[in-house]
């Protein structure tokens, strides 16, 4: 019976690991496809789409600067998706853990993703 248990459970890891590499591929190749275009709308315009040393340093200014195809704020787009690619993947492992009933991990996982989130706030305020 626990060998049953075990197959079972090594099965779903193994699905897991398959669903975070699909992640992670299409994360970083969407990230590089949104980068790539952003740069060479720099290169062929000339201009980064703001005046002087000006760059959006927040969301909404990034937002801003998507809706007027800015091709800095296109790329500072792509570098946050590769941003948050890793933490899309600790989400997917906290999910994991929950499905298979792996407390242990789930809380780990979840800590994790604290740590994660606290990093992110102390870097876009500079705390």
């Amino acid at each position: 019976m626990a060998s049953k248990e075990t197959d079972q459970t090594r099965s779903e890891m193994s699905k897991v690991e398959n669903v975070i590499g699909v992640i992670m591929q299409i994360g970083v190749l969407a990230s590089a496809i949104v980068i790539i275009i952003g740069l060479l709308m720099f290169f062929i315009t000339g201009q980064s789409g703001y005046a002087g040393n000006n760059f959006p340093h927040t969301f909404a200014a990034i937002g801003r600067g998507l809706v007027y195809f800015k091709p800095y704020a296109i790329i500072m787009l792509g570098l946050f998706l590769l941003i948050l690619t890793p933490a899309l993947r600790v989400l997917v492992s906290i999910y994991a853990f929950a499905v298979m009933k792996d407390r242990m991990y789930v809380w780990i996982t979840s800590l994790v993703m604290v740590i994660l989130v606290i990093a992110m706030v102390i870097g876009m305020y500079g705390i």
